[in-house]
């Protein structure tokens, strides 16, 4: 039998994959323990297995209010940001003056540190007076940052229409609006409504730049960072694995919803 020259690196790539992984994976395991803990410290060792903690964060009255603040906040981002996309991904199938620096504006918010963009984002509404509030400063931070994401989800779905498709609909008398209603929207709805959920996932999870803007009322992740400035509450790996079920499910519904259109 030949031996298979391959073989160390192939060794080698699937010890490199196994320590990646498991440096992932390994956290979120740990944390998903510890929500069960009945102690009040956080850390091993495990006294008893409970439901305790997601009782409490359940009945924490603060953390939900920040839960419903998060949702309202990602909700209103995920919406503006989908429309915004849709007209921006339709716009750039076509050529007009300004279409690669439109782009490379967009793209900014990406590109600059979260710290950086909360800190301008900071001075820009303190110089405009803006009062410091959910539905004002921390939704245009947040459509600041998910606007790119959305509309690199979206724009090759649109780019990927066949067009002809509307080309015969002009022949036949359809005016534009019916075009868009009747064959481009039914056709290009997934990738809208994956698009949605990405942007809604982004905003819910997003924190740098909203600890920067944030009023008095606090969106899910500032409410944990209190948390664990003040005091390392015991209920805090249970809050964090309702957090990451929650992003998890809007994202696993928009990677569904995305592979309609492959």
């Amino acid at each position: 039998m030949m031996r298979d020259p391959f073989r160390a690196w192939k060794l080698a790539l699937w010890t490199y994959a196994g320590v990646f992984f498991f440096a992932l994976y390994a956290p979120l395991l740990i944390i998903i323990v510890l929500s069960f803990n009945e102690s009040e410290i956080t850390g091993f060792p495990i006294t008893s297995l409970s439901l305790r903690w997601y009782r409490a964060v359940l009945g924490n009255q603060a953390l939900l209010s920040a839960f419903g603040n998060s949702v309202a906040v990602g909700a209103a981002a995920a919406a503006i940001c989908t429309v915004l996309a849709l007209g921006l991904s339709l716009a750039f199938r076509h050529d007009f003056r300004g279409k690669g620096a439109l782009l490379n504006l967009m793209l900014v918010p990406v590109v600059i540190p979260g710290i950086i963009g909360g800190i301008v984002l900071l001075i820009f509404f303190g110089y405009a007076e803006v009062t410091s509030s959910l539905m004002t400063t921390v939704l245009v931070a947040h459509v600041n940052w998910v606007l790119p994401f959305a509309f690199l989800t979206l724009y090759p779905r649109v780019h990927r229409f066949d067009q002809t498709l509307e080309e015969a609909a002009m022949d036949l008398g359809a005016p534009p609006r019916r075009i868009f209603f009747s064959i481009v929207l039914p056709i290009i709805r997934p990738g809208i409504v994956a698009t949605a959920l990405f942007s809604f996932s982004l905003s819910f999870d997003e924190f740098i730049r909203t600890v920067f803007v944030v009023g008095e009322k606090r969106t899910v992740p500032v409410q944990f960072w209190t948390m664990i400035v003040d005091r390392l509450a015991p209920e805090l790996p249970a809050m964090a694995v309702m957090i990451i079920l929650v992003s998890m499910a809007a994202a696993l519904l928009g990677f569904s919803y995305a592979r309609r259109l492959t």
